[in-house]
């Protein structure tokens, strides 16, 4: 597989780009060699204890949505080897960034999904995680994109399926705008309760929160950071 194999989008799938610069040989190589024992087989039935798709015995589950070049994704993980991580991203440049990390690294708590994020929620049992982050998703500043943002009225129903009562869906973004949407949409839904008491609850990062590189990016133009967590009632 390289930067131009095409993933199957399935309809009602969110993301959008793809592939970016070739991929060096050796990551590459990594797709096609260490990815197959780490990808999630959709084709098969859920577990019903989601912990049994990992080597060891985990506590918890937490799945990113999305994670880019796995900065935070792999801090997480480093961080808690007790727990399992699911981590999706159809970017192949950003998986195959992450797929080296983890083999010089050797670490043994994460599972993949290289694709779109919703046929990973969909397949999960209910109330199988945690914690799910959604860290700076395509904002689709356009209005006439909007309906292509991950969080939905629909979405967010499908995610409070496969989170644990008590478990936390956490939203960071650089748009002003998308995080009203995001925020709407959420405390709307009468699964999640918005956990925020001041300013700061959603101006600050979250403890131990590492950062990315986008946001980085995003402070230095201006744009600063809204992060929301919310728990699965």
């Amino acid at each position: 597989m390289n930067a131009e194999t095409p993933i199957r989008k399935p309809r009602g799938a969110f993301f959008g780009r793809r592939k970016g610069h070739p991929l060096r040989a050796a990551h590459a190589c990594l797709i096609e060699s260490l990815l197959p024992g780490l990808a999630i087989d959709l084709g098969q039935p859920a577990p019903r204890d989601i912990g049994a798709l990992f080597k060891a015995p985990v506590d918890a589950v937490r799945l990113e949505i999305g994670f880019g070049g796995g900065e935070h994704f792999l801090h997480e993980a480093r961080a808690k080897p007790g727990s399992g991580f699911l981590g999706c991203e159809a970017y192949v440049n950003g998986m195959a960034k992450a797929l080296a990390a983890i083999e010089a690294e050797g670490l043994n708590n994460i599972r993949l999904h290289h694709g779109d994020a919703l046929a990973l929620i969909d397949w999960l049992p209910e109330g199988a995680l945690a914690r799910v982050d959604i860290l700076y998703p395509d904002p689709w500043p356009k209005r006439r994109h909007w309906k292509r943002r991950f969080i939905s009225d629909d979405r967010i129903g499908r995610l409070g399926r496969v989170l644990r009562s008590g478990g936390e869906l956490r939203f960071a973004t650089d748009w002003a705008d998308y995080a009203e949407w995001a925020l709407l949409r959420v405390i709307r839904s009468p699964l999640f309760r918005w956990t925020a008491e001041r300013a700061d609850d959603w101006r600050k990062p979250w403890s131990e929160f590492p950062g990315t590189r986008y946001e980085e990016k995003a402070r230095k133009e201006g744009r600063p950071p809204c992060y929301l967590t919310f728990l699965r009632i």
